[in-house]
């Protein structure tokens, strides 16, 4: 594709952002990491947008518990690859996409291996798991790499309650609790902007695990809510990307 050329499928949104800022995220490159409810769809509302760049890492296969709410889970993709399907639907939508792919549960040598080879400008964190969510922050911070992590969006149904804000800031998200505690230990007590929600988690909405894969518990969820997040999230990079208003 001739770099001063926009696709007509980009048609609409040039209408609305311009061609600059189109120009701007094609040259935009991200790293998104979780492609469960939050991240399948921050990475689709980024590909749609025109994002030029991505890195999408997950471990997992479909389970037919993600049909609630992840964006590529059906009967027909039980059993298959998040990511293999994710970057197969992004080209399908995004044809001149660069994206790139990791089909493994990273571990934090994994991490810093990824970052330390990549000039990414975003970093979205969208991992459920305490330990690895904690060890991308860290990851990002010393990299200088704006971050945008998801907090916790089970046991949530309000939209309204959703809210950007940095980690020092966030409340009634007990998630959020945890995540800043840990990295009050890793020194860091803010400059992380966040994706949560300010209702009140119900108890009988939470279910403990065998602990695999550093996760202990999880709550229930509703399909738009991660959606949501994921909403905030892509549209934080667009517009921060784009120099579109951003409300303080």
């Amino acid at each position: 594709m001739e770099e001063h050329l926009i696709p007509s499928w980009l048609e609409r949104t040039e209408l609305l952002i311009g061609k600059e800022a189109l120009l701007k995220l094609r040259h935009t490159r991200v790293l998104l990491v979780g492609l469960g409810g939050v991240g399948s769809f921050a990475g689709e509302f980024l590909v749609r947008s025109g994002i030029g760049h991505i890195t999408i890492v997950d471990g997992d296969k479909v389970d037919p518990t993600n049909k609630n709410r992840q964006l590529q889970a059906m009967d027909s993709t039980v059993g298959v690859s998040k990511m293999e399907l994710l970057r197969s639907r992004f080209l399908d939508i995004h044809p001149s996409l660069d994206v790139m792919g990791f089909d493994h549960f990273m571990e934090p040598e994994d991490m810093s291996h990824l970052i330390h080879q990549n000039k990414y400008d975003f970093i979205l964190d969208c991992i459920d798991s305490l330990t690895p969510k904690i060890t991308l922050i860290r990851l990002a911070r010393e990299h200088k790499i704006k971050i945008i992590s998801s907090m916790g969006a089970g046991g949530k149904t309000d939209p309204a309650k959703v809210k950007i804000a940095d980690i020092s800031d966030t409340k009634e998200c007990k998630f959020a609790q945890s995540v800043r505690k840990r990295l009050k230990r890793e020194g860091i007590r803010y400059n992380v902007l966040t994706v949560y929600s300010e209702e009140i988690q119900p108890d009988n909405a939470l279910k403990m695990t065998d602990g695999t894969k550093y996760k202990k518990s999880y709550y229930g969820t509703i399909s738009y809510m991660p959606a949501l997040f994921g909403l905030h999230m892509a549209s934080e990079v667009i517009r921060r990307t784009a120099n579109l208003k951003i409300k303080k």
